[in-house]
């Protein structure tokens, strides 16, 4: 069986952005469709409402391109436990209180079992000092946190 990824809002938002002069931006971009491309296919993907109504947001041209790209997508169940988990991460984490989409991300990828999930939001989500904790809630209510990483991290061989 595949391995599963929540797919996050700002993989989307790489895949469709405008080219830019900022180097680190500009890898991040070409990273992210490299994955897309080449590595996207070894595994099932997921997202949720919560990406939708984000991608949805800003330039409608660019909105339109990021709504296709999700189509398709199995969208992950915002239940109640998803809700609840996002509560704990962000009373018991270090996550801001801003962050409580970026919550609702991690809650959704956890309760539905997700193997990863990939975003390039490293502040909130991808962050290694927040994963431990992160990780500790999820088992508390009998989760398992998924691997929160970046698209170069699932490059593969």
């Amino acid at each position: 069986m595949s391995e599963t990824v929540y797919i996050e809002t700002s993989i989307l938002g790489y895949l469709t952005a405008r080219s830019t002069k900022n180097l680190i931006l500009a890898a991040n971009m070409e990273i992210t469709r490299d994955w897309w491309e080449s590595r996207r296919t070894a595994f099932v993907l997921y997202t949720s409402e919560a990406v939708l109504n984000e991608v949805a947001q800003g330039d409608a041209e660019i909105a339109v391109q990021r709504l296709e790209i999700l189509r398709d997508f199995p969208l992950l169940e915002l239940n109640h436990a998803v809700q609840d988990l996002a509560v704990q991460f962000l009373a018991r984490s270090n996550l801001p209180p801003k962050a409580n989409v970026d919550a609702i991300h991690i809650a959704a990828a956890t309760v539905h079992g997700m193997d990863y999930l990939l975003t390039w939001n490293c502040k909130h989500i991808a962050n290694a000092q927040l994963q431990g904790k992160l990780a500790e809630i999820s088992l508390d209510f009998g989760y398992e946190l998924p691997i929160l990483c970046t698209p170069y991290e699932l490059m593969g061989d």
